[in-house]
């Protein structure tokens, strides 16, 4: 009659138990190939992607920030802790032995005769892991630790890409400070033609007065620029795990190679980007919190057993008879004013909000890798554009400098001439930087070069 109704009230459970499996959902289709730039070919980015701007300095820069990042060093530690929950999750699904010596001594004040009392004993403990609760708990301990990992790896890329960014920043800035200078040199020397114009009569004091304003105004420009360069050489200081004072860079940001562009294979895309691995990675755990929340609602049965000996002496204690002692419990969670169904609801509603954003996500990083290629290619031609225009301000600058020396010409066109050079100077070198910082937001889109490592495929697939 006992296992009659033991039987009827466990498989309902079972039933229960078996029809409540989390529902695998899939990422939206990739899309067939990439609408801008040179289209999808099989070419990723190399591992080392910032190799392909042939900078030393910018390679030994790397170095630095993937050694001594601090937020780097605290991606690793969040794998560290990880690691231990994950351990600590594993233990649930072994016994707890546990090893005690007692001794006590015993007796009436003032009356004597008191007693010794000593045992030893070995117990161990364990839980039947009927509905799963504990294999899952341990499920969701290995997905966290898979996410730890791909996290660490979402902030290396980010790193890299915010050190090579910055470091393009930096270099842009010196470029636009020396073409600062340079101008300025320029109009120092064209304020002394002038100023010797007019002592021979030939030039006007209007004419003196708009070439100082000139040099004023080149002046003024330089002290904001070296503001600038500072700033963004202490954030790349920062960047290194190292302090602002005494760094310098010494490359140019005319001396770097623009990369070839690739696209990759969309349908590779969400592979080998690890901020969407880590997505699918919290995804599975949400799915094991939810067997767990679950599993709670369920009878629990723990089997226990001790063996042990007792003596009323100490040196018969391991001479004497053997005591044992098992035993198995069964709790069924009866009322808790509905505390384990709002568990279980609260775990199935974060399951959804993770699925809404791995969703988001993968629709942001197909959008993300198609803008940057966009951004690449209309960069592209308007570099073309932009070199002609530089030559040209050039021409028109050289040609109106000669005119005015030779009194061909007043000095409101060469001050417009040379007021077209700087700002085609200034916009060529914006424009370059612009082009070496789209690229940099590719191979980030890209994933930068990551795959996957074996171990932590094998570990997903268990």
């Amino acid at each position: 009659m006992m296992k009659r109704t033991l039987l009827s009230l466990t498989l309902p459970v079972l039933l229960v138990a078996c029809g409540t499996t989390p529902v695998q959902q899939t990422p939206p289709a990739p899309p067939e190939g990439w609408e801008y730039g040179l289209g999808a070919t099989e070419a990723w980015p190399a591992r080392h992607w910032w190799l392909s701007f042939a900078s030393p300095e910018l390679d030994a820069l790397m170095q630095q920030a993937q050694a001594n990042n601090p937020d780097l060093g605290a991606a690793a530690a969040r794998i560290l802790q990880a690691e231990a929950q994950a351990r600590m999750a594993g233990a649930s699904l072994l016994p707890n032995v546990d090893a005690g010596l007692d001794a006590g001594r015993s007796g009436i004040v003032d009356q004597g005769g008191a007693s010794g009392s000593y045992s030893a004993s070995l117990g161990a403990s364990y839980e039947l892991d009927f509905w799963g609760a504990n294999r899952a708990q341990r499920a969701g301990a290995r997905a966290n630790l898979l996410a730890s990992a791909y996290d660490r790896e979402t902030v290396a890329l980010t790193l890299t890409a915010g050190v090579a960014n910055t470091y393009l920043q930096v270099l842009s800035l010196q470029e636009r400070l020396e073409i600062a200078r340079l101008n300025l040199e320029l109009a120092e020397e064209i304020l002394r033609v002038v100023e010797a114009r007019v002592r021979n009569g030939a030039g006007t004091p209007l004419d003196l007065a708009r070439q100082r304003a000139v040099v004023a105004r080149q002046r003024a420009s330089v002290e904001p620029l070296r503001q600038q360069e500072r700033d963004a050489r202490a954030a790349l200081a920062l960047l290194l795990g190292r302090t602002p004072q005494g760094f310098q860079t010494e490359g140019r940001l005319a001396a770097l190679a623009i990369p070839e562009v690739m696209g990759g294979l969309p349908s590779e895309l969400l592979a080998r980007r690890p901020d969407i691995r880590q997505q699918e990675a919290r995804l599975r755990a949400a799915e094991a919190d939810i067997v767990v929340a679950r599993a709670a609602l369920f009878p629990s049965v723990r089997l226990t057993g001790a063996l042990g000996t007792r003596s009323d002496v100490f040196s018969e204690l391991f001479s004497g008879d053997l005591l044992y002692n098992v035993g198995a419990s069964l709790t069924q969670p009866i009322f808790n004013a509905g505390r384990l169904r709002a568990q279980r609801d609260l775990s199935e509603a974060r399951q959804l909000e993770l699925l809404e954003q791995y969703r988001g996500a993968t629709l942001q990083a197909f959008a993300e890798v198609d803008l940057a290629l966009s951004n690449i290619e209309t960069l592209a031609e308007q570099a073309f554009q932009q070199d002609e225009e530089l030559a040209q301000t050039r021409r028109a600058f050289t040609l109106a400098e000669a005119r005015y020396r030779e009194g061909a010409d007043d000095l409101l066109s060469l001050l417009d001439a040379q007021q077209s050079l700087y700002q085609a100077e200034e916009n060529n070198g914006l424009l370059r930087l612009a082009r070496m910082q789209a690229i940099v937001t590719l191979y980030r889109t890209l994933g930068g070069g990551w795959q996957e490592p074996v171990e932590q495929v094998s570990a997903a697939e268990e």
